[in-house]
């Protein structure tokens, strides 16, 4: 064996393998060399070898994020933050609090719809809290829904209903004057074309600190579900720049209305690739949020929405899936409602086999019999346990939970009876959507309720992951997920060095108290990404 480049030392490693504990790990070239006691750690030293001792520390495989949207969402967090706001009262004050130049537009983002309790979505609020001549959009917490002030509809030229492709709409009163509430991106384009373009540096500088923070909450990779608009431009820039402390994997998007043309690009795009980033996959929505009233249900939902798929004609989605499909481009479908899920499944149960697995994301409410179908199609479950913890409400008193109604609310977030069921789980953030810290996350699928309140009632506790579970579905799980069972995920000789490393054990603290652990050393490829001692 040659000499380490890198040789950590700690009192717990989790290699996920089922060999015995060790408490020494040692990297080169950008894969892991040896396991073994820290006395073994002399014999893989050379003169030019780092060796660091973290004491009464945890070494994991590295952290992997299910769902991210990086460029997306340095774009859609502009403004103000909007997602402490509870009420209108708040979100009254702090559309008055905030700083907006003459002439300029006010934006926002992060708003939860159940700040308007119970009352429908219109921009009366806006108006109240900066009068009728201020340009606003702010957008809600799903990212598919935007509320924009009367100023902005008259700048965008929007004074009725209008028709799309998709299943966007222009939400209008009873007299058909637009109440101010967008859904689904279609719409929002009207308006958003509109806001003030980002300064490029500014951009960049935004993503180049995004990738830092999130190296240093433990994370070493993460599937990127958009590679559009300056995606290419900004990691070649950030790679000039120097190695990228996360690695990607990214799923451009194909939307509803894509021709052929449209799905050769996505084609094209698969050749796209950097030291640590590449195109591998397609990013489809078979249907949009039970919020906005644009999920896809097997039976309408309470206000008698959410009834039809996001394609106008589904044997499109079915028709676009097979051509990428036949490429052996790894498909990647956001299906929401019990409808949905079941068309997708349906779609992906004739797709050829591909040596990487197809998915499906966020799942929020299925029935029984279509959880036993992701392990028998060998799909991958990809959740994203904080959208369960941090909107909904263990007593149906949520937006979410009245829309669907008790029955189809109690068969939610079925992360437990998916991994029991053999499904391959892995486990995301969907950030901006959701804070991205992976620790957090992890406690929130283990007590299905936000880390840090323990006087929270979870939600459907019987679907709470175990804390092996939780930390597979960010490793092994996600490993198994990209097609890399056979190279990263664990912690082997041969395989990747990608190493998380925190001041708690996540097999065994507390999950409230795991969600704030110390995250001393992140390293990508054998290199350390971010460390604080």
């Amino acid at each position: 064996m040659s000499a380490a480049d890198l040789i950590l030392m700690a009192d717990r490693i989790h290699t996920l393998s089922g060999d015995r504990a060790p408490t020494a790990i040692a990297t080169a070239g950008g894969v892991i060399t040896a396991l073994g006691d820290r006395a073994d750690a002399r014999d893989w030293r050379g003169p030019h070898t780092e060796v660091i001792d973290l004491g009464d520390a945890t070494i994991t495989p590295g952290l992997v994020d299910g769902h991210f949207h990086p460029v997306m969402g340095i774009g859609l967090t502009r403004g103000v933050d909007l997602s402490s706001v509870r009420t209108l009262a708040e979100l009254r004050s702090a559309l008055r609090g905030a700083d907006v130049a003459p002439g300029g537009w006010l934006e926002g983002w992060g708003l939860d719809p159940n700040a308007f309790e119970g009352a429908p979505l219109t921009h009366a609020p806006l108006v109240e809290a900066v009068g009728p001549d201020v340009p606003v959009f702010l957008l809600l917490f799903d990212a598919h829904a935007a509320l924009v002030s009367p100023k902005a509809l008259a700048m965008a030229g929007v004074d009725g209903p209008r028709a799309f492709v998709s299943g966007a709409s222009v939400v209008c009163g009873a007299d058909g004057v637009p109440t101010g509430h967008l859904l689904e991106m279609e719409a929002l384009a009207l308006v958003r074309t509109l806001l003030p373009a980002d300064d490029p540096a500014e951009r960049r500088a935004r993503l180049a600190d995004l990738l830092r923070r999130m190296a240093a909450c433990g994370l070493t990779a993460a599937n990127g579900m958009d590679f559009e608009a300056d995606s290419l431009r900004l990691f070649r820039a950030l790679e000039d720049d120097g190695e990228l402390p996360v690695r990607w994997r990214f799923a451009p998007f194909v939307m509803p209305g894509t021709g052929r043309d449209g799905l050769d690009a996505v084609i094209a795009q698969q050749r796209l690739a950097g030291r640590r980033w590449r195109v591998e996959g397609a990013k489809f929505m078979i249907d949009g949020t039970i919020d906005g009233g644009t999920a896809w249900l097997d039976e309408p939902d309470t206000h008698g929405e959410s009834t039809a798929c996001f394609w106008p004609d589904p044997r499109d989605y079915t028709a676009a899936a097979h051509l990428l499909a036949g490429h052996g481009i790894p498909l990647v479908t956001h299906a929401i409602g019990d409808a949905g899920i079941r068309y997708v499944l349906d779609t992906y149960a004739g797709l050829p086999a591909s040596g990487v697995p197809h998915r499906i994301e966020h799942l929020e409410t299925m029935p029984s019999e279509l959880v036993g179908r992701f392990a028998a199609l060998d799909v991958t479950a990809s959740m994203q346990p904080t959208h369960c913890s941090g909107y909904i409400r263990a007593d149906h008193s949520d937006n979410w939970s009245i829309r669907l109604g008790k029955r189809r609310a109690d068969r939610a977030f079925r992360a437990r009876d998916l991994r029991d069921r053999g499904a391959r789980l892995a486990l995301g953030s969907d950030w901006p959507i959701a804070p991205f810290d992976p620790r957090a996350i992890v406690a929130a699928a283990r007590l299905r309720r936000p880390a840090g309140e323990p006087g929270v009632e979870p939600v459907l506790p019987e679907q709470a992951l175990t804390a092996r579970m939780a930390l597979e579905g960010y490793t092994s799980e996600a490993a198994a997920a990209a097609g890399l069972t056979g190279e990263a995920g664990r912690l082997r000789p041969g395989f990747r060095a990608d190493l998380t490393v925190f001041g708690l054990d996540p097999l065994a603290a507390r999950p409230d108290e795991f969600a704030e652990a110390p995250v001393p050393l992140t390293v990508v490829d054998g290199v350390i990404a971010h460390r604080t001692r």
